[in-house]
């Protein structure tokens, strides 16, 4: 197996029984606000889409679904991967495209095309992407691999009975907002993204130990950020109050931690040949640019920033102009007030209103109410603020997911008062009635399977409220405090509550025989 990294979560994947093209990014994303990093625009592109013989696209993320690459250079024949989602918009947006030939698979379930085992696993709940997000496994009969992308939690077990990993592509780096577009203080926003960061970090350690590959190579990030509005976003910031880590440095902590993980940088263009455990490791960059890329950061985005100059000029051209405030509310109205009706828990979950301000104009989301109104001067919670361009792009779009378009733009400031409401982002992402329908209906099911496992003292439900996770295996208790380590929720196990967002309790008792 011969696998080239094509920058982020990008893989180009060669077997003698056929080649998998996987989230082929290159594109600014998010409002021109993220960019592969490093550099990835003078890859063949065509080379990718024309050789391959599978498409892979894990999720409708626009760092994963580059829509201009796959329409210019992705011949349409190809055969595309399609994941087990809830909902067929991945497939829509794919056929939009002039994609035509499509592979349906279930998840978790393997199925063999011309001596090439496929597996992919699809994780479907709210927080899952934009209503989905996947895992790739791969087996030519020599080699097993394993590209995470976004998606986690995995179930590894059933990964892992696939077959023993031998290349494992582990997501690494930060994917969120958090914490650098909230109001805090810089000291509290420095402290915040440290406990980001590592959190981050410990996540991809317990998916290291648990999948136990023989070669780890960390993908899907970090973006970069070349907007000089954005520029001190990138990496972990001018004084540390950012997330993104970058590959060198992931490398190094983790050489720290598990000096036994044989690791391999991939960059845009590298090779990787796993053979057991040896592996050929190919760079297109020498020692000296690598040096400069991770050495010299900013002075290497700055180079970069200027030669994308054009693009992001085209993207703001590309913006609607800002609608006047009559025009604004009466198309929220429109839009959002059929969605509150019928969005039950979601608004039973924020539990009062949001305010969005949109340059001058001041909105109030009424959750109790199911109302789009202008805001009279009530205390609000959850506020964000954002230019009126932006959203009357995502008006003119019907863009229903805001959390793939504004969102991660990170082109927005917010303010909240308490802790995370899930269910108030969970809202921005599904701006459509069948992603309203479809949420609804997950929450109504219930998240607790009702099973109970015994944990250093106490007796708690197997599965976490926030997304299923395991707590048996991801369960860490620190006097009376639950963490779910794999994204770092915390739980008052005396009183059950969640200490990280509304909402979520979770069951548990103390164990009379320990």
């Amino acid at each position: 197996m011969r696998i080239t990294g094509l920058g982020h979560a990008g893989l180009f994947i060669e077997t003698e029984a056929g080649s998998v093209l996987c989230d082929p990014w290159v594109n600014p994303a998010f409002f021109g606000s993220w960019f592969p990093f490093p550099d990835n625009t003078d890859l063949d592109w065509a080379h990718y889409g024309r050789s391959a013989d599978y498409l892979y696209v894990s999720h409708l993320h626009r760092d994963h679904f580059d829509a201009q690459n796959l329409r210019r250079n992705v011949r349409k024949d190809i055969t595309v991967l399609l994941p087990a989602f809830a909902t067929d918009e991945l497939e829509r947006a794919l056929r939009a495209l002039g994609f035509t030939r499509f592979l349906r698979t279930e998840s978790g379930k393997p199925v063999e095309r011309d001596g090439l085992r496929i597996m992919i696993t699809a994780l479907t709940g709210p927080g899952d992407g934009p209503i989905g997000d996947s895992a790739l496994s791969l087996d030519d009969g020599r080699t097993v691999l394993l590209n995470q992308n976004d998606a986690h939690p995995l179930d590894i077990p059933a990964i892992r009975a696939f077959g023993e990993v031998d290349a494992y592509f582990v997501q690494f780096s930060g994917a969120i907002w958090y914490p650098m577009v909230y109001q805090l203080p810089d000291s509290a926003k420095r402290e915040f993204a440290a406990r980001k960061r590592q959190g981050q970090f410990d996540r991809a350690l317990r998916y290291i130990d648990a999948v136990e590959a023989a070669h780890v190579f960390p993908n899907a990030g970090p973006p970069c950020f070349l907007d000089d509005a954005l520029f001190e976003f990138n990496g972990t910031g001018r004084d540390g109050e950012s997330i993104f880590t970058d590959q060198r440095e992931f490398l190094a902590q983790l050489a720290e931690a598990r000096p036994d993980v044989s690791a391999h940088l991939l960059l845009p263009g590298t090779v990787a040949e796993p053979e057991g455990t040896a592996c050929k490791l190919t760079h297109r960059h020498t020692d000296r640019e690598i040096d400069h890329i991770f050495g010299d950061k900013r002075a290497y985005l700055r180079d970069f920033a200027r030669r994308q100059r054009p693009a992001l000029a085209a993207e703001r051209a590309s913006r609607s102009p800002q609608l006047p405030r009559h025009r604004l509310l009466s198309e929220l109205k429109r839009w959002w007030e059929p969605l509150l009706a019928r969005a039950d828990h979601i608004c039973a979950g924020v539990g009062g209103p949001a305010r969005l301000d949109v340059g001058e104009v001041p909105i109030v989301i009424d959750f109790p109410a199911r109302e789009v109104r202008e805001w009279n001067g009530e205390r609000c919670r959850y506020t964000l603020s954002t230019t009126g361009d932006l959203v009357a792009t995502n008006v003119a779009k019907r863009e229903v997911d805001w959390s793939n378009s504004l969102l991660l733009s990170m082109r927005f400031t917010a303010s909240r008062i308490g802790p995370y409401n899930e269910f108030l982002y969970v809202f921005f992402k599904c701006l459509s009635m069948e992603r309203i329908e479809y949420v609804e209906n997950y929450y109504a099911s219930g998240e607790d399977d009702g099973q109970d496992i015994e944990l250093d003292g106490w007796r708690i439900q197997r599965r976490c409220p926030h997304l299923r996770a395991d707590l048996g295996r991801f369960g860490k208790i620190e006097g009376d405090v639950l963490t779910c380590t794999l994204h770092g929720w915390r739980y008052d196990l005396t009183t059950g509550r969640c200490l990280t967002a509304d909402g979520h309790e979770l069951r548990a008792t103390r164990c009379e025989n320990p």
